[in-house]
């Protein structure tokens, strides 16, 4: 029998959820040991949310930057399934939190999950640069590998836009921020490598999305491919809060996918009766 299973009574129940996250206590609240009345009103949103998560403060600048990529992909409509989740349940009169729920549960390696592979796959290439391969021979291996595999490259494209009106600005300002030395710049030269080595295979320029600009600045700022889609969850969470409010306030009830004059395709067994039911 081990140390740990011969304790008995609170001290086995204090151990029950360790934690290096938060100590509580009646009348005191400590975040990574900073006691929480030093931490209101003087560290800003992001800021806390670098520090729940990687255990010290960010710089003012690496704040700023996480909270950019945070504030870039808070929305995209309602045609965007999470939303449209959300708003359906809204009007089925279940709380705000439910409608939110509802909408996130849907975020997996398909709807919400690109950030995390984009950011993987550039993470990859960085490993092969750090074992003492080019730039261009990572980029080149990689995406002949992708490109076998499942004939796309994460990150890149996207359905409605021809060019993503957020990317080149959150690169402009990942640059910005290179210059100023807060990050060194490495994940968008392989974010642009990637895109050129995409065009010159397809002969034409599949543009960097939200999902790859924002997995530039989160491998710039030194977040784990995982965190990735819990920060895209955090940051579409306001999207969705505020669809669901704005839902809320209207008058309809049981609101489909579809409005009522339009019905779906059948294409199943055509019409048939029971023996029974068509006798006289």
């Amino acid at each position: 029998m081990t140390e740990r299973t011969r304790k008995e009574g609170r001290e086995r129940g204090e151990e029950w959820w360790s934690t290096e996250i938060i100590e509580m206590r009646p009348g005191m609240i400590r975040l990574r040991g900073y006691p929480i009345e030093d931490l209101i009103g003087r560290v800003s949103f992001p800021a806390m949310i670098w520090l729940m998560l990687r255990g010290e403060l960010p710089t003012e600048a690496q704040a700023s930057l996480l909270g950019t990529a945070l504030g870039a992909a808070v929305d995209h409509g309602p045609q965007a399934p999470l939303i449209a989740i959300a708003r359906m349940a809204a009007t089925c009169g279940v709380g705000i939190n439910s409608a939110m729920a509802s909408a996130i549960n849907v975020l997996g390696d398909v709807h919400g999950g690109a950030g995390e592979q984009a950011l993987g796959f550039f993470g990859d290439i960085a490993a092969a640069m750090d074992a003492g391969q080019s730039l261009e021979d990572a980029v080149a291996d990689r995406v002949d590998r992708f490109f076998a595999r499942s004939g796309y490259v994460p990150g890149l494209g996207h359905r409605f836009h021809p060019v993503d009106p957020r990317a080149p600005r959150l690169l402009e300002l990942v640059r910005e921020a290179a210059r100023q030395g807060t990050v060194s710049g490495r994940f968008a030269d392989i974010a642009e490598a990637v895109e050129a080595a995409v065009e010159r295979r397809k002969g034409k320029r599949i543009p960097l999305n939200i999902d790859g600009a924002t997995a530039v600045i989160y491998g710039e700022l030194g977040f784990p491919p995982p965190l990735t889609r819990g920060l895209f969850v955090l940051s579409r969470s306001v999207g969705i809060l505020a669809h669901a409010w704005e839902q809320s306030q209207y008058p309809d009830r049981n609101k489909g996918p579809l409005p009522r004059e339009w019905l779906w395709a059948y294409e199943g067994t055509p019409e048939r009766r029971l023996p029974e039911a068509s006798e006289p």
